[in-house]
């Protein structure tokens, strides 16, 4: 189950964590999308989280991802580190022995858990997000998956977000990017943040628009997910900048998950599927696995068909002069 080459990696860190030679008991977990192999290991008596990172290449280099997830760590964000070593590519946390997290209870927690990760000293800085995202959306157009008659006004009103929307990374904080639900974990009475892969210095909307996209159900829940974040009431200029980011999401989601989705082949959009907020319910729930190409191209759809409904809304024209009169 552990590969070849990693077997004398995982003796040594069991020998110098443990006092042991060897678990009694493993279970590979399966959630998610990272290349990364993750385990469930019995020491003692007691569960842990082994993760190998099987990459060997300069993208797989650890140090800058157990840099974030100690950080997460020490202010009690991710679970306890037993070992970290980052020659071998190899880390060891407390196992969290997850319950059922209710939407009622993840749209009261998570903003605080947000703001207090978005307090840490400053992760370091990688990518311009934006920036990169664009390129996938770029590429998207570029490939051509959809006729262009269809996705015409998407990138004449995507255009016009970039266009207002803030580039100054001074206001730039450490971020999570990818809080999905498997990378968020409650135990019953705290949520823990995992998988540091994607963290770094980053616009904070970008962590409140994902778990957005899967917390608030409508305005009031929206509202009071802001404030709960910025510990006081909301005003017009954060609340358009969220929604705006909000919609740069949707279209980064679809023009990702469409293109790796596809396999770079013609798509039907007329396929029947699930709405935006049914697709959000069923992953929070964990009945959609988002590792089978259809459900990526589903997913895509939700997201492009919710940008189509929220550009057409009185809110979307408010939002884009609030924030450019603020810029």
């Amino acid at each position: 189950m552990i590969p070849e080459n990693k077997l004398i990696a995982v003796k040594n860190a069991l020998q110098e964590t443990f006092g042991v030679n060897e678990f009694e008991d493993i279970q590979e977990m399966t959630a998610g999308l990272s290349s990364a192999l993750v385990f469930r290991i019995v020491v003692k008596g007691k569960s842990y989280l082994l993760r190998i990172i099987t990459r060997d290449d300069a993208m797989g280099d650890p140090t800058h991802q157990f840099t974030c997830m100690k950080s997460a760590a020490d202010a009690g964000l991710a679970p306890n580190i037993k070992y970290l070593n980052i020659q071998d590519r190899i880390s060891i946390t407390d196992f969290v022995e997850t319950q059922p997290f209710s939407l009622d209870e993840a749209k009261t927690f998570l903003p605080e858990v947000l703001h207090k990760l978005h307090s840490l000293s400053p992760f370091p800085k990688t990518i311009n997000y934006i920036d990169s995202m664009d390129s996938f959306v770029q590429r998207f157009q570029d490939a051509k998956i959809i006729p262009e008659n269809i996705t015409k006004e998407i990138f004449e009103q995507y255009k016009r977000i970039k266009n207002v929307y803030p580039s100054n990374d001074d206001d730039f904080v450490s971020c999570h990017n990818d809080l999905k639900p498997e990378n968020i974990l409650y135990d019953g009475e705290k949520a823990w943040l995992v998988d540091w892969e994607a963290a770094f210095l980053n616009d904070r909307y970008v962590d409140l628009a994902v778990v957005g996209n899967f917390v608030i159900r409508n305005e009031q829940d929206e509202i009071d997910f802001l404030s709960i974040y910025f510990g006081e009431e909301l005003n017009e200029y954060r609340h358009a900048r969220f929604f705006l980011m909000s919609q740069m999401m949707h279209i980064f989601y679809f023009a990702l998950f469409m293109q790796i989705g596809s396999k770079r082949r013609p798509i039907d959009i007329n396929t029947k599927r699930q709405d935006f907020r049914e697709i959000h319910d069923n992953i929070w729930e964990g009945k959609i696995n988002l590792t089978d190409n259809e459900a990526k191209l589903n997913y895509a759809l939700a997201h492009m068909d919710q940008f189509m409904l929220d550009v057409k809304t009185k809110r979307f024209e408010e939002s884009l002069k609030i924030v450019a009169d603020y810029n």
